[in-house]
Formats: structure tokens, sequence, C-alpha cells
């Protein structure tokens, strides 16, 4: 499953495995498999060229500022754009896991922001 996911970054219980490091791929991007327990989640944040996420198992969300959040369900891919606020996890019933693609630039790949409010996170799950 990889190593616990920093608290800055993410709430509840997360695991991040780097399948594919920035060095092995001149520094463009990075690949890793992140394992949502239910309730874990990302901060908000961005990605300054984009990510593209390959939901492989489980049920969770994906959600940009200001819009409704997406269900995630095994299959579900999603590209994020560059410089779009969002979050994605599991949901409160059920693990997640997928697959993040990060594009690299000036050594970079995200910009973190601030976490994702229980009740935010309470009332996606209450709408969906």
């Amino acid at each position: 499953m990889g190593n616990p996911g920093p608290a800055e970054w993410f709430s509840g219980e997360v695991h991040v495995q780097t399948l594919i490091t920035p060095e092995q791929m001149e520094g463009l991007y990075t690949v890793g498999q992140v394992t949502f327990s239910p309730d874990g989640r990302t901060f908000w944040h961005t990605h300054p060229i984009g990510q593209v996420l390959l939901v492989t198992e489980g049920k969770g969300w994906y959600q940009e500022r200001g819009k409704p959040a997406q269900v995630l369900t095994k299959g579900t891919t999603i590209a994020i754009p560059k410089g779009v606020e969002h979050w994605h996890g599991a949901s409160a019933d059920s693990k997640m896991v997928h697959i993040a693609i990060s594009n690299i630039t000036g050594g970079s790949s995200v910009t973190w922001t601030t976490p994702v409010t229980d009740e935010e996170y309470a009332e996606v799950n209450r709408k969906n």
C-alpha cells in the first residue's frame, strides 16, 4: 500500500505508493497508487500542468471548487486540467484506490491549499 500520506496533504487514512519516479521519466511526470480508506481524502490542491486519475477499486469522489462532486468507481478516468483547484478521496462507506499520473514543471507536480472540511465532505456524501 505504500507509505502513509502526510497529514499536511491528506485527511483520514491514506497510503501513497510511488510506481514511477520523476527521475525515471526525465522529470516530466510521476505515477503513484493512492489508497484511501473510508473518509480518507486529499486537501484542496492544483496541478501546474494537470493530472490524470485512473480508479482501480472502490468508490469515491472528485470535486472541483464551486462545482458538484463526481462519483468515482472502478474504471473511472478523470483528466484534471492545469490550475483547477480540486480534491479527491474515498466515500464514507468504501475505500477507493486510484493511479495518479501527475505532470511536473519547475520541479513541482502539485500545490496544496486547504483541507476539505468535515462539513464539505459530509455534504458530498449526503447528496450522493
